[in-house]
C-alpha cells in the first residue's frame, strides 16, 4: 500500500481481508455450533457482509447481502444476538458519498433471522417516520431494540424502543426525548443543518441498558441516564454535560459512546473525532481543532454521574512522519478523535473485561487502554494501519476529502477469544490481537 508504514505496539497482525472492496463500518458477531460469524455493514455499499472467523488467520468471505438499490442508501448500523439481526437504514451522508440528502432511500431497520448464520432470512421493515430514518441502536436479544431513530414531529433522533416479541411485526414500545426536540412542524425536507444539530439535543447513542437504567450519549446533551423499569415511559435521573469545552465546531456527535461497566459503577464516555472532509483550509480559516475525549465516569449514584478522568493523549510512535495527530504539515488538521469503542453488549460472542477499552480512533489507529485504576487510564497497545493506494468512494477524492488519503480506522469488536477486528474507511478488515 502507499503512503505511511504500519505502526504497532503490543499488538500482532492475525490476518487482512479487502472486503471484496467494499470497505466495512459498523461490525456485529455470533457463535453457532462452535463456528464464528462476523456481520458487517458498509460505508459505500448499501448491504451487509458476512464473514466466517472460525478461524481467525483465514477469515472465509460467505456472503454479501444487498440492501436497498436507492442512490441515497446508507445501511450503516447493525447487531446480532439470539438468532436475530437488526439493521440500520437510513439516508445518504453526501461528505461520505456523494449523493445528496433529497436522493431517494429506506428508513427505519430490517428485521432479519440468522438462526442459519449465512443465510438471512428478512421478517420485516419497521419504519420511523420520520426524515433520517436509524443511526445507532442497542439488541443483545431478547424482545426489545434501543434505537436513535427520528420521529416525525421531532429534531434530530430522538431515543425509541421497538418491540420485536414477534419479530414480523415490530411495534414501537416507548420513546423518550429532550424537550427542545419537540418541533411540531420540523420541515418536511430532509436538508439539515448538521452542525446545529449536533450542538444541541440530539441522541447520538446506542442506549446501553444495565438493570433498569439506560445509559444514553445524547449529543451536545452529553450522558443521560433514564429509568426504564417502566418501557413504554422512560423517566430522566441523571445527566452529565461536557459540552463546552470538549468537542464542538468541527468535531462529530458531542457525546458518542456512553457504555456502563458490567461489573463496576463506572460507565465510559466519549465524543467524537471527524473526518478529512470538514477540514478543508476554507472551513479551518486559522481555527484549532476541538477538543475531543475518552473519560470515565463515577455513576454510582446516577443521579449525579461524575466525570473522575479523562484518557492520554494517543502515543506518537518512533518514525511516524507527522509531529502529532493534530497537525499535517500543509494541510492542518486531519481526522482525529475517537470514534467507535468495542461494546461488549453482554453478549456471550463478544469480550466483556471490565479492566479494557478499545477505540477506533480515527487516523490515530486501534488504541487498547487499562482501566483497571478508574482515575488513571493507561495506554497499553495500538495498531495504526497503512495508508490506502487508491481512493474508495464516489465522490471525487481532492473536492470533499481534502489532504493525504490516510488510513482512518471506524469500528472495532473483539470476540470472546481475544481477537479484534478492526475496519478502515477505505480498506478491508484488520484481525489482530493484544500481547499484553
Amino acid at each position: 500500500m502507499a503512503g505511511k508504514e504500519t505502526f504497532a505496539k503490543n499488538v500482532e497482525l492475525v490476518a487482512y481481508h479487502d472486503l471484496e472492496g467494499k470497505p466495512g463500518f459498523q461490525m456485529a458477531m455470533q457463535e453457532v455450533g462452535g463456528r464464528y460469524y462476523l456481520y458487517l455493514c458498509h460505508f459505500k455499499a448499501s448491504g451487509w457482509a458476512i464473514i466466517d472467523v472460525t478461524d481467525p488467520a483465514k477469515p472465509e468471505y460467505l456472503k454479501f447481502v444487498p440492501g436497498p438499490d436507492l442512490k441515497g442508501q446508507t445501511t450503516p448500523k447493525l447487531q446480532v444476538a439470539d438468532g436475530i439481526m437488526i439493521t440500520a437504514l437510513g439516508g445518504s451522508l453526501p461528505m461520505l458519498h456523494g449523493a445528496g440528502f433529497d436522493d431517494p432511500y429506506e428508513e427505519g431497520i430490517y428485521i432479519w433471522d440468522v438462526k442459519d448464520p449465512a443465510n438471512p432470512r428478512w421478517l420485516s421493515h419497521w419504519p420511523t417516520g420520520g426524515p433520517l430514518g436509524v443511526h445507532r441502536f442497542f439488541y443483545n436479544g431478547g424482545r426489545y431494540v434501543h434505537l436513535s431513530a427520528s420521529c416525525k414531529g421531532f429534531s434530530g433522533f430522538i431515543y425509541r424502543i421497538v418491540d420485536i416479541a414477534d419479530p414480523t411485526k415490530p411495534v414501537e414500545a416507548g420513546r423518550w426525548w429532550v424537550p427542545e426536540q419537540w418541533a411540531a412542524g420540523y420541515p418536511e425536507t430532509r436538508a439539515v443543518n448538521i452542525e446545529a444539530l449536533l450542538d444541541g439535543p440530539m441522541m447520538h447513542g446506542p442506549a446501553y441498558p444495565k438493570g433498569d437504567l439506560a445509559y444514553v450519549s445524547y449529543g451536545g446533551s452529553g450522558m443521560i441516564i433514564l429509568d426504564i423499569s417502566d418501557i413504554s415511559l422512560p423517566r430522566l435521573v441523571g445527566q452529565l454535560r461536557h459540552h463546552p469545552p470538549f468537542a464542538g465546531g468541527m468535531s462529530g456527535a458531542r457525546c458518542h459512546t456512553v457504555i456502563p461497566l458490567s461489573q463496576r459503577p463506572y460507565a465510559v464516555m466519549t465524543s467524537e473525532g471527524e473526518r478529512f472532509q470538514v477540514f478543508s483550509k476554507e472551513k479551518l480559516q486559522g481555527k484549532a481543532q476541538p477538543l475531543n475525549f475518552i473519560g470515565m465516569v463515577d455513576i454510582s449514584d446516577p443521579a449525579d454521574p461524575t466525570l473522575v478522568s479523562t484518557f492520554p493523549y494517543p502515543e506518537i510512535p518512533a518514525g511516524y512522519p507527522y509531529k502529532n495527530f493534530n497537525e499535517i504539515p500543509g494541510l492542518g488538521a486531519p481526522p482525529f478523535g475517537p470514534h467507535n469503542l468495542h461494546e461488549p453488549h453482554y453478549h456471550p460472542a463478544l469480550e466483556d473485561r471490565n479492566d479494557r477499552i478499545y477505540c477506533a480512533y480515527f487516523h490515530a489507529g486501534l488504541r487498547v487502554y487499562d482501566i483497571s485504576d478508574p482515575f488513571v487510564p493507561r495506554e497499553i497497545a495500538y495498531f495504526i494501519p497503512p495508508d490506502p493506494d487508491k481512493w474508495a468512494f464516489n465522490n471525487a477524492a481532492g473536492d470533499l476529502f481534502p489532504g493525504p488519503n490516510i488510513a482512518t480506522t471506524e469500528d472495532v469488536i473483539v470476540d470472546n477469544r481475544g481477537y479484534i477486528y478492526v475496519d478502515t474507511m477505505q480498506q478491508g478488515l484488520y484481525i489482530l490481537r493484544c500481547t499484553v
